[in-house]
């Protein structure tokens, strides 16, 4: 008995020992006496078998051994065939495909003079654009091409990635709408596709918007239109009726760009956004195409737009405002125009120098008039020729003249 009691005391201190020596486990086996209980022990080993992680002092022997290294790689997927597209995701590939070589990178450069006052050409903004001809006729924003006081040169980067010299035939700040002209071009060109006139336009249709940001090569993103009938502030100051609002993220360098519908259509031309970060807030508006396509052809032809006019000089609307005025003051005719051979009152002066007032224009046919604005816009749903009704109020009492409208220079 004492030497039984020995021989399990050796192997409880040999099996103790075997957990501070490594999972070959040679040592251990070697130092162990023989005995049943040892052999068993042995046998055991020669077939490794996982155990939890958490080892704990009943642990066996052979749970220290090493499991084998799991695999980690990322499972591959089998992407789906062409054919599984869904419709209206192939229509957004079609879209693009048939409407990008229209879609142009647009570069104003502006002269400088350095510190040694040399001239130098440096960049001074640039925007998308979209061929409108076979003739080199190029459309964008007007703010895109605006140099102001200063003398700008233009550039316009094709699809090809070839780069021409352009020059600005004319533009309306009112509708911000610029026309280029290619110089020099000797590629074949692919103009833009525009929507009929009297085409379907929804809200809740599909939108892409085509880009040319920083010459970055083309861009898309699409999205529904939003509203339509949108009167925004435009660049010249005036609102522009009918703008296409839409979610299509118009990011900075894509104004200028087309806003197309599911059948490659131009629909509208990207303008702005709004936001109060500068980045996309998926309210964006885009110049309707009947503006479009009745603006373009216009500067194409005489390098300007008609603006339908009565021959008035209208007065400031904060002057306006600080008399408490409702409508446009008058402050004098032009000699000769309509206004004038209707007998329509500018301002006058009395014998002590006190500023009378003359008629106040109110209305133009069924359209109220409140302001500059309004008057603009009433009589921009007309064409030079047409004749209108001018509602007034001459000394408190309201009055009307009938007259046929001008092209105001």
């Amino acid at each position: 008995m004492a030497a039984s009691r020995r021989t399990l005391l050796s192997s409880s201190l040999v099996l103790l020992g075997c957990l501070t020596v490594l999972p070959g486990m040679t040592e251990c086996q070697a130092a162990a006496p023989p005995s049943p209980q040892t052999e068993t022990v042995a046998v055991t080993a020669s077939a490794p078998r996982e155990i939890a992680p958490d080892v704990g002092a009943h642990a066996t022997l052979t749970g220290l051994a090493a499991a084998p290294a799991q695999s980690h790689a990322t499972p591959e997927v089998k992407a789906p065939s062409p054919a599984a597209r869904l419709e209206a995701e192939q229509n957004v590939i079609d879209v693009f495909r048939a409407a990008a070589p229209a879609t142009v990178f647009v570069t104003q450069k502006r002269l400088v003079r350095d510190y040694s006052m040399r001239a130098l050409e440096v960049p001074a903004g640039s925007g998308t654009g979209f061929v409108w001809d076979t003739q080199g006729h190029i459309v964008t924003n007007y703010h895109v091409v605006d140099a102001g006081r200063a003398r700008g040169t233009y550039s316009v980067t094709l699809y090809s990635q070839k780069t021409y010299d352009a020059q600005l035939l004319g533009g309306d700040p009112n509708k911000d709408i610029a026309v280029l002209k290619l110089i020099n071009c000797d590629e074949p060109l692919t103009p833009i596709r525009v929507l009929p006139q009297g085409g379907p336009l929804e809200v809740g249709q599909t939108a892409v918007a085509i880009g040319n940001p920083f010459g970055l090569d083309h861009t898309l993103t699409t999205g529904v239109v939003s509203a339509i009938g949108r009167e925004v502030q435009g660049y010249g100051g005036v609102t522009i009726r009918d703008m296409i609002q839409t979610d299509a993220s118009i990011n900075p360098g894509n104004s200028g760009g087309p806003l197309l519908d599911s059948g490659a259509h131009l629909i509208g031309m990207n303008t702005m956004i709004f936001s109060k970060t500068g980045s996309s807030a998926g309210i964006g508006f885009a110049v309707p195409v009947a503006t479009v396509r009745r603006v373009v052809p216009q500067i194409i032809d005489k390098g300007r737009v008609e603006h339908p006019g009565l021959g008035i000089e209208p007065l400031p609307d904060a002057y306006a405002a600080r008399v408490g005025v409702k409508g446009v003051v008058i402050t004098r005719t032009v000699t000769g125009g309509p206004a004038a051979k209707a007998g329509i009152r500018g301002l006058s002066q009395d014998r002590t120098g006190e500023i009378l007032l003359g008629d106040i224009i109110v209305g133009i046919n069924d359209h109220k008039v409140k302001n500059y604005d309004d008057l603009y816009n009433a009589l921009d749903r007309y064409k030079v020729g047409d004749e209108v009704e001018v509602k007034l109020v001459r000394g408190g009492a309201t009055t009307s003249v009938r007259l046929n409208l001008i092209d105001l220079p």
